[in-house]
C-alpha cells in the first residue's frame, strides 16, 4: 500500500509499505476514505521525536471503512464506516474506566502515557493512518461507527481535533458569561473558539500572528483578535483589556510557539522541549482565580516556568492529552453540519500521492492552509 512515512527532519515521502495485517483476536484492519495532517505532526516532521525511525507510517486522523476484523471483535463488523479516535486505549484497565484512555495502561508498555496512531516506539510503535490501510488494536474499545447522514468530512475530525477542542472548553471550565482567551489560531483554536461559544462564553479573544488566520477566527468564530508581533506583551495588553485578566486561557499552541533563541539553542540540544511563550502569556492573561488549560503539545523540561506568577495568583492549571474515546461518541449525538459546522476550516483537499507537498505548506503556512484534508 502507499503511505506517507517519516524520512528525517522535515522530510516525509509516500513510499509502498507492507499492507497492516491482523495481529491480535480485537484488531480491525480499515481501508482508510481520508485522514489529515496535525499540528502536533509538525512535532514529528521537526524532529522533535528523536526515537521516532525512518520509514515509519505517519498520521492520527483518520477514518475508513473496515475491511476485516478478528474474531474477538463484536461492537464492529466488516463494512462499518468508522472514525478512529487517535489515543489507543483497551477499555479496560483503570484509567480507561475512569474516563482517562489517553493514559491507558495497556496501549503503551514503553512509556508513562497511552498509546498514539503514527508516533512512533515512545506512543507504542502503532504506525498511522495517513496510509490506504491501517490497522487498529482494541476495536471494540476505540473505533465509532459513522452514522450514514455524515460526510467524512463531518466525521473525520472526530478523531482528535474535534473532541480535544470540546475537552479543552470543559475542562477549562467555560460557563456563560466568561471571557475566554485562546492562544493560537490553528485547527485546534479555531475550534475550541466555537466550543467556547458552545458553551456560553461572552467574550473569546483569539492570540496568533498570522493573518489570515486571525481573519477566520474574527470572521467565522466572531473572536476578537490580536497578533502577538504587534506588541510587546500580550498576556499584559489582555490583562488591561479584561480589567485584570481572562477567566480561563486556553494554549492550542504547545512547544511550537515562537522560541527565543535559547529556547531554540537548549531545544537543539535536549535541554528543553520546545518554546514556553504560550505558557508565559497564559501566566499574564489569566485573571486572579482563573484557569489555564494547556491542549497543545509539549516536551519534557522547561527551564524558568512561571509557576510563581500561578501560584500567587491561585490559577488552577490543567492540561494533557484528551481521552478522546469519551468524547467522540457525546460529540457525534450534536447536530454535526448543522448548528456545529467543523468543516469550516478546511482549506486544503488533496489526494495521498501529494502528502510531501502537504506537509511542506501546513508547515509553513503556505496558500494560507489551516487544515489538509488528504483522501487515499
Amino acid at each position: 500500500m502507499k503511505a506517507i512515512v517519516f524520512e528525517g527532519r522535515k522530510k516525509v515521502n509516500v513510499a509502498a509499505v507492507p499492507d497492516p495485517e491482523i495481529k491480535k483476536d480485537d484488531d480491525i484492519i480499515v481501508r482508510v476514505t481520508a485522514t489529515a495532517i496535525c499540528g502536533s505532526d509538525l512535532h514529528i516532521y521537526h524532529g522533535f521525536l528523536p526515537s521516532m525511525p525512518k520509514g515509519f507510517v505517519l498520521g492520527h486522523e483518520t477514518m475508513g471503512i473496515v475491511e476485516e476484523a478478528g474474531k474477538g471483535v463484536i461492537n464492529i463488523k466488516k463494512g462499518d464506516r468508522v472514525v478512529i479516535p487517535f489515543p489507543i486505549a483497551c477499555g479496560r484497565c483503570r484509567y480507561c474506566e475512569e474516563d482517562l484512555s489517553s493514559q491507558c495502561d495497556n496501549s503503551n508498555p514503553n512509556a508513562e502515557m497511552g498509546g498514539i496512531f503514527g508516533c512512533g516506539p515512545l506512543f507504542g510503535g502503532y504506525e498511522g493512518g495517513q496510509a490506504e490501510y491501517i490497522r487498529v488494536p482494541y476495536a471494540n474499545a476505540g473505533p465509532v461507527v459513522v452514522p450514514d447522514e455524515l460526510t467524512d468530512e463531518q466525521a473525520l475530525f472526530l478523531s482528535d481535533i474535534l473532541p480535544t477542542s470540546y475537552w479543552a472548553a470543559e475542562t477549562g471550565g467555560i460557563k456563560n458569561g466568561d471571557t475566554v482567551v485562546v492562544l493560537g489560531c490553528g485547527p485546534v483554536g479555531l475550534l475550541t473558539m466555537k466550543w467556547a461559544a458552545f458553551f456560553g462564553a461572552e467574550r473569546i479573544i483569539a492570540v496568533d500572528n498570522l493573518g489570515y488566520r486571525l481573519e477566520h477566527a474574527l470572521s467565522r468564530n466572531g473572536a476578537e483578535v490580536l497578533d502577538f508581533d504587534e506588541q510587546d506583551d500580550t498576556g499584559e495588553l489582555i490583562k488591561e483589556m479584561t480589567h485584570g485578566g481572562a477567566d480561563v486561557v486556553i494554549d492550542c499552541v504547545g512547544m511550537s510557539g515562537k522560541m527565543t533563541v535559547l529556547e531554540a539553542a537548549e531545544t537543539a540540544l535536549r535541554m528543553q522541549g520546545g518554546s514556553k511563550s504560550a505558557i508565559e502569556t497564559a501566566s499574564r492573561a489569566v485573571r486572579k482565580g482563573g484557569t489555564v488549560c494547556l491542549v497543545g503539545d509539549y516536551g519534557t523540561r522547561y527551564n524558568n516556568f512561571p509557576l510563581g506568577d500561578f501560584f500567587a495568583r491561585g490559577v488552577t492549571l490543567k492540561m494533557g492529552q484528551c481521552p478522546a474515546q469519551g468524547y467522540t461518541g457525546r460529540i457525534l449525538r450534536l447536530p454535526l453540519g448543522g448548528q456545529f459546522d467543523a468543516t469550516g476550516i478546511i482549506t486544503h483537499r488533496l489526494p495521498l500521492e501529494q502528502g510531501e507537498h502537504a506537509y511542506r505548506i501546513f508547515d509553513k503556512k503556505e496558500e494560507e492552509c489551516v487544515k489538509v484534508i488528504l483522501l487515499p
